[in-house]
């Protein structure tokens, strides 16, 4: 349903939407040869619904009845275990990058970095003391979004990871080549996180123009902080996404013990977000 006007007005916990299942089916992965004899395998549409209603409620996965899905807990959890590792949710966020670009048009002109950090209680590897929640355990989502709020890129951190040594990392890693900045003018904006001169530096080697705040560390001679030409407001776009994200409690709180169990939670929502933004504008 491409073009359409109206979004639906409740998210489906127990159904992942068709249009996301259309894309996710290319990209499961072929099972392993089994013998003839035993168990047919579970359908994969409703193991993904079982890991769809586990990604919005954020439960543990043993908490699923087999009867709301037809499938039991512990078979949901090792086919979810199965294609993190294929890396297929990677693979899906990606055509969701690419769909949304045939669909839109990536808004290249301003892009925006931010990052969001997490409980992560459970967590083991990529964790961190958060020095924003009382130095508890946590993770951070660093992400890059373009004008619209779509991400183009996602990182996974500890929470105590300073959000400029991630600003690199995100830029190159994008899932979209970059047109040649000497055609397309590209602003980047962020907050005052990345105010550091090797940010500030890398990201003029690579064709933008810095949009960053400034800290009260920057003063010149006089004692005035140094100011920059006034734009209008580009990063709100960040915060939006970064609150849709915070909608699904599987990423409002890390509850997975592996960061790569997490990421493709993330990788997932952020697909949904993808297919949302190029249907529905």
């Amino acid at each position: 349903m491409l073009n359409a006007t109206t979004k639906p007005a409740q998210v489906d916990f127990f159904q992942m939407p068709d249009e996301l299942w259309c894309r996710c089916q290319q990209w499961i992965p072929r099972p392993l040869r089994r013998s003839p004899a035993g168990r047919k395998r579970a359908d994969n549409r409703a193991v993904l619904n079982g890991i769809w209603y586990v990604l919005w409620t954020g439960c543990q996965w043993k908490a699923i009845h087999k009867s709301w899905f037809g499938v039991c807990s512990s078979t949901l959890h090792a086919r979810y275990q199965e294609w993190v590792q294929a890396g297929m949710f990677e693979q899906v966020m990606q055509a969701l990058v690419q769909f949304y670009d045939q669909q839109r048009g990536v808004c290249w002109q301003w892009q925006a970095i931010d990052s969001k950090a997490c409980p992560a209680p459970l967590g083991q590897a990529v964790t961190g003391k958060n020095p924003v929640d009382r130095a508890k355990q946590g993770s951070k989502i660093h992400l890059l979004v373009d004008e619209r709020g779509a991400p183009l890129s996602v990182y996974v951190t500890a929470a105590n990871v300073n959000d400029k040594w991630l600003a690199d990392e995100l830029i190159v890693a994008l899932m979209l080549p970059r047109p040649d900045p000497r055609y397309v003018e590209q602003h980047l904006c962020a907050d005052k996180g990345y105010d550091y001169d090797d940010v500030r530096q890398f990201v003029a080697q690579r064709g933008y123009i810095a949009h960053i705040k400034r800290s009260r560390r920057y003063r010149d001679a006089q004692g005035t902080v140094s100011s920059e030409p006034k734009h209008p407001a580009h990063r709100w776009v960040i915060e939006r996404t970064l609150s849709w994200l915070a909608k699904r409690r599987s990423l409002r709180t890390r509850w997975c013990k592996k960061a790569s169990n997490w990421l493709a939670f993330l990788h997932l929502a952020c697909a949904h977000i993808l297919l949302d933004l190029a249907i529905y504008g």
